[in-house]
């Protein structure tokens, strides 16, 4: 389910990062996700950032699927991964409290093997047709990102998925721009975007009866999937 990422954009990333590690200055303004500046930090912290973004890139054009190159991608920056035994009690501890920090927000939280799976209705996360979060849920994503960045040992797809109505293109459309919206919500709220990885399903996986109004708004949803990064 996870898009692969291209040589060329990698090399890219590596050239661009290789050459301002040559740049000379004294600080910089680091930004949020949505352009606002957050901090100031030195040369020194610019090149410590440098070498993670070189160590990412190199990470993404290596292994034989999307999933592997995401997982080299987390190694280079740094995220190590889990071994043995310790999977299943590292992932449970996290959906432990990741019950209890959405209790009561409308988010379910079930478990899949190791895979923890959070499926946001979007009855209480979008507006009718629209991929803007309500900022009502804000809180619930900030009990969500609080947790993942507790337990940054995992991948994060996040997938938006749609009922029937409507065509493809425009369920394509909205599902992709709505897992994009929680995204860059939890990238915001500190969860490393080397982690995540969006897509848009649109209608192909209903989990309920698409001719029945209560099926489809079971479908119309943004499921969150944690993966443990294993080695």
């Amino acid at each position: 389910m996870i898009r692969p990422v291209t040589r060329n954009v990698a090399l890219a990333l590596m050239t661009a990062a290789a050459l301002s590690a040559c740049a000379t200055g004294g600080t910089y303004v680091q930004s949020d996700p949505y352009g606002n500046p957050t901090q100031q930090q030195s040369k020194t912290g610019r090149n410590a950032l440098i070498g993670t973004a070189i160590g990412v890139a190199a990470g993404l054009l290596t292994g034989d699927s999307a999933t592997e190159r995401r997982q080299h991608a987390m190694v280079g920056a740094g995220i190590g991964a889990l071994a043995g035994a310790g999977v299943g009690a590292y992932q449970n501890k996290q959906e432990r409290q990741l019950r209890e920090r959405t209790a009561n927000t409308g988010i379910d939280v079930q478990r899949d093997g190791n895979n923890i799976i959070l499926s946001l209705p979007d009855g209480v996360t979008f507006d009718f047709g629209k991929s803007a979060l309500k900022p009502q849920f804000y809180g619930a994503l900030n009990g969500v990102a609080g947790t993942l960045n507790e337990y940054n040992q995992t991948m994060i797809e996040v997938v938006g998925h749609t009922d029937s109505i409507g065509s493809d293109a425009v369920n394509n459309k909205l599902s992709l721009e709505r897992a994009n919206s929680v995204a860059d919500y939890l990238q915001g709220q500190g969860v490393q975007r080397v982690r995540m990885e969006t897509l848009g399903a649109g209608k192909a996986y209903p989990i309920a009866d698409n001719s029945t109004d209560a099926g489809r708004a079971k479908n119309r949803r943004v499921e969150i999937r944690v993966i443990p990064l294993q080695q």
